[in-house]
């Protein structure tokens, strides 16, 4: 078990139980404002949406280590009256997934496209694009590794690329909006600062990662001794420290995992500690204090039962530090208590107030 970066591994975990929890029939205390998946999708597809599934390929991903394929499913969601709207172009939010997960059952769990309808019946019309970034770990992490594939290069250009050019999107930055949860608010914070030309507004959703990734001797040991034939069956923590390994640490010339483990010769490799620190967005940020005051707004939340409140807290804290403008929040909830009410309550209306929609 690996430290502070996966601090609520139990919250994490819970996310996959939650999501597979959400396609059975609703009990009759169930917490979600909205009953299962199919029926929450029912009620979309009567309000008038569309969820298109699409390959979208990734040339920055080809040749990857791990054979993480290039061509990655992606869903698409249009507003209602998008096919009658003629000429009419649409700002687009992009939603990034957490870890041990695909876009499909982040979405069933999210509801996401009733949420699209809930924001057009409030008079604020968005494409939502979820790309599905699963590896062979497990997660990509939403970064940059020879390892597991460019997958910031993917989000930010190949896919933002493809939907310009196959959808009628206002295709600027001021109508462009990258939000995720878990992994995904990692993502948020990775790749809005290494690409904030991409985006004008930002939303970490329970961000995870955010501080620089510390082990024990006897935690890297046993990351260390994890054979390779077996990782598909390592658990939740071990299997998000591998993925976390290959993204951060990555070594072509070290098979099969093709990464570096912070374990060697008894003792923890500083080296790739530093590699993983690199990651870091608590890190990052005193890099990039002008690109995060060039976005119109930034979003973070986080529940107050989240074992990520300290870390989400620390970057919050971060910002202010450098007087760099954001809208912060914690809830009452735990890592995913909440999420299906709060986006269509206070992410996509957060978006639609700084987005131009028009």
């Amino acid at each position: 078990m690996v430290r502070r970066i996966f601090g609520a591994l139990a919250g994490l975990a819970l996310v996959a139980t939650a999501v597979s929890a959400a396609a059975q029939p609703a009990g009759p205390r169930r917490p979600s404002p909205y009953d299962t998946a199919a029926e929450s999708l029912a009620r979309a597809e009567a309000a008038g949406v569309t969820v298109q599934h699409v390959k979208v390929h990734g040339k920055t991903l080809e040749g990857n280590l791990e054979g993480n394929a290039a061509d990655r499913d992606v869903l698409v969601v249009l507003p209602p009256g998008y096919a009658k709207s003629g000429a009419r172009r649409y700002p687009v939010l992009y939603f990034l997934h957490g870890f041990a997960l695909t876009a499909q059952r982040f979405s069933d769990f999210m509801h996401a496209p009733e949420a699209v309808a809930t924001a057009a019946r409030n008079g604020s019309d968005f494409i939502l694009v979820m790309p599905d970034t699963d590896t062979r770990m497990g997660g990509s992490m939403y970064s940059s590794s020879p390892t597991v594939g460019d997958f910031e290069a993917f989000v930010a250009n190949d896919l933002v690329a493809y939907v310009d050019s196959h959808y009628r999107t206002l295709a600027r930055r001021s109508s462009r909006g990258l939000a995720g949860h878990s992994m995904g608010g990692y993502g948020v914070w990775k790749i809005g600062m290494d690409y904030p030309q991409k985006w004008s507004v930002i939303y970490a959703m329970s961000a995870c990662c955010v501080s620089p990734r510390v082990e024990t001797v006897d935690q890297a040991r046993k990351i260390a001794e994890i054979p390779f034939d077996q990782s598909a069956k390592a658990g939740f923590g071990e299997k998000a420290a591998l993925a976390s390994a290959a993204a951060w640490s990555p070594d072509p010339k070290n098979p099969p995992y093709y990464f570096d483990f912070a374990y060697k010769d008894g003792a923890i490799d500083q080296l790739v500690l530093a590699k993983w620190a690199a990651n870091s967005p608590l890190a990052l940020v005193p890099q990039h204090i002008w690109d995060l005051k060039s976005f119109t707004a930034i979003g973070a939340d986080v529940g107050d039962k989240d074992g990520l409140l300290g870390d989400d807290t620390a970057i919050h804290d971060e910002l202010d530090l450098f007087g760099i403008s954001h809208q912060w929040e914690v809830y009452d909830g735990d890592h995913v208590s909440a999420i299906t009410a709060r986006f269509p309550a206070k992410v996509l209306p957060f978006f639609a107030s700084h987005l131009q929609m028009k």
